[in-house]
């Protein structure tokens, strides 16, 4: 075959540092999801959608044929984080936690991780974040050290 193709779905996850509520002020957190979309978009990874709360987001994108989860994950967190230090004095203190969490998405269940990330604020009102990334590692059979994954 002389083209190369793929479709992968992906939902990334990824928190502020120790979860602090950086993105409480939902202008702020508006225009950070807008942000964090147009840089996938920039590098090649069509976005369908970002979303989350105070302190984390989620995203669902078809992943580049180009570019690794890891080098898309350090592009998005790097210039946003950038970015967002400029829009105030309360954020001049931002940072992402360093890891994160990226699960493939079948194209069957991609309106289900739509409408979950859309439903964010409602399961945030039961559930914290932690408890919701383990929940999402058990069912995608992630191995983890509960020491490591929270920064």
């Amino acid at each position: 075959m002389s083209q190369s193709l793929s479709k992968i779905w992906t939902h990334l996850i990824f928190s502020t540092k120790e979860r602090y509520p950086f993105l409480s002020d939902e202008t702020i957190r508006h225009d950070m999801h807008a942000y964090l979309a147009s840089i996938l978009k920039a590098n090649q990874c069509p976005t369908l959608l970002v979303g989350g709360v105070s302190d984390h987001v989620h995203s669902l994108f078809v992943l580049s044929k180009n570019h690794s989860i890891a080098s898309i994950v350090w592009a998005i967190k790097r210039s946003s984080s950038k970015w967002v230090k400029g829009q105030g004095a309360s954020l001049r203190k931002f940072h992402w936690q360093e890891g994160y969490g990226a699960f493939s998405v079948s194209q069957s269940h991609v309106e289900q991780v739509q409408k979950y990330i859309l439903k964010q604020e409602k399961h945030h009102r039961r559930k914290t974040f932690q408890d919701e990334f383990r929940e999402v590692l058990r069912k995608y059979e992630v191995d983890y050290d509960e020491r490591y994954v929270w920064d």
